[in-house]
């Protein structure tokens, strides 16, 4: 292939609703900028049914039947093993037929095999694709949300992400510093001061681990925001009544949003607890809408009729422009997540020109500060705070709008997806440059990685 011809690569991800979803909106970016550069890339997800959509002359998304997951978010379709590793499994066809030069896995469960399979030889018909890694939450994060682990979630996600995913991709793509974090804290043996040094070695050595250091193998791209479709000029009156008289609120009260999933790891327990202190303050009517849903909608139902009636609305999921329009007219958005990998609802709201409230921790802190955002702790009583002084003080109310245009610039979709293509490219570039420290797996069974992990 020479060396000014575009690679082709295929990305394959369970995380991916046609229209919902932080990680859906960023591939359905990738696939626009496929066609921007002219280069191939195909997406492979799953579906209720198979299913081709030709997104255009350059790109095209590959749905797979996939049943919907038994655990965690069950509104999701999960991609099993067996769909791709046997012989004459669909996925395998697909890839055979592309012929890329990158795949690229987001998923740190299911799909995760991919990439060892590759390594070992399992997939030859292939001839050695670059494979990435693209990691869009932490592993950690994700197990204590759900199974409520503490150290223990800590300790398992270290194991498997250092003894596993780690040696299997030769490339790691982060959405952000706090994600990547985990890479080193995975391998690294100052946060692994009593792991067996000689059987993470080991698992290295059998999984056939690229010969690079890992600093050299991790890269960080962040996502970014849409800022043409989400603008502080689709505030509007008209909205505000409709908005309104959906959520069967008053017109004067002060509305705050809050848009994503309805979900463990989204802190959602937070959304109830701070608007049990506003409920109390009576010189304003504070309401909350939140746009989405997830497995705790009953949840949060149950709690708001129990503690406080009526002043949190539910409304669902909502299409992409009628959130836009309520972005910009809400008039204080809220994102409750101190463990957020990168966090685009926040984002897309400080580019609709609108108040917001985030927690002092997790990936958004790589486009939050104080001067753009109200960063608090994330507790009931300091966001409660936070709202009430966005109510009260109109002068910094506007100062900040104003620095979150600045960031938001810094931040739109075309630099991200732009960034992640050259990223692209420089990854591709090192692995011909060295490809035999990527791919030679007799030389990686007898390699000494305990430098690696100091």
């Amino acid at each position: 292939m020479g060396n000014d011809t575009p690679i082709k690569s295929v990305h394959i991800t369970n995380y991916y609703h046609k229209n919902s979803g932080g990680i859906s909106t960023s591939y359905n970016a990738l696939m626009a900028a496929a066609g921007r550069h002219k280069r191939y890339m195909r997406l492979i997800v799953p579906g209720e049914k198979e299913e081709i959509e030709i997104v255009n002359d350059y790109a095209k998304i590959y749905y797979i039947p996939a049943k919907k997951s038994p655990v965690f978010d069950k509104r999701y379709r999960i991609i099993m093993p067996w769909q791709y590793m046997p012989a004459g499994t669909q996925i395998r066809k697909i890839l055979i037929d592309e012929k890329p030069d990158m795949v690229e896995i987001t998923d740190k469960y299911t799909l995760s095999l991919f990439g060892a399979m590759v390594r070992r030889g399992k997939f030859k018909q292939l001839n050695r694709p670059m494979l990435v890694h693209f990691s869009c939450e932490r592993m950690d994060d994700n197990i204590a949300s759900f199974l409520r682990g503490g150290r223990i979630s800590e300790w398992v996600a270290r194991r498997v992400m250092g003894n596993y995913n780690m040696p299997s991709f030769d490339f790691h793509i982060a959405n952000s510093p706090y994600t990547a974090e985990e890479f080193y804290r995975s391998v690294k043996k100052v946060s692994n001061p009593k792991r067996s040094e000689r059987f993470l070695a080991w698992c290295w050595r059998s999984l056939r681990s690229p010969l690079v250091p890992i600093q050299e193998r991790i890269r960080i791209c962040p996502r970014g925001v849409d800022a043409d479709q989400f603008s502080p000029k689709r505030k509007s009156a008209v909205v505000r009544r409709e908005m309104s008289e959906k959520a069967g609120i008053p017109e004067d009260s002060v509305v705050l949003l809050y848009a994503g999933r309805i979900s463990p790891e989204k802190n959602i327990s937070l959304l109830p607890d701070f608007m049990e202190i506003l409920a109390r303050e009576t010189e304003k009517d504070y309401r909350l809408l939140v746009a989405g849903a997830g497995p705790l909608e009953d949840w949060l139902k149950t709690q708001t009729d129990k503690r406080i009636p009526g002043k949190i609305i539910q409304l669902g999921h909502l299409d992409k422009e009628t959130l836009a329009n309520y972005y910009a007219t809400a008039d204080i958005f809220v994102h409750p997540n101190p463990r957020e990998p990168f966090g685009i609802a926040p984002l897309e709201a400080m580019a609709s020109g609108t108040p917001t409230v985030v927690p002092n921790a997790g990936g958004l802190m790589f486009y939050a500060t104080e001067e753009n955002t109200w960063l608090v702790e994330p507790t009931a009583e300091e966001f409660s705070k936070a709202i009430k002084g966005i109510v009260g003080d109109p002068a910094l109310r506007q100062k900040k709008i104003e620095k979150a245009f600045e960031a938001v610039e810094n931040n739109t979709r075309i630099k991200s997806t732009d960034f992640l293509i050259e990223t692209y490219d420089e990854l591709y570039e090192d692995f011909q440059k060295r490809n035999e420290l990527f791919t030679d797996e007799e030389a990686s069974k007898r390699f000494d990685f305990a430098p690696f992990f100091s």
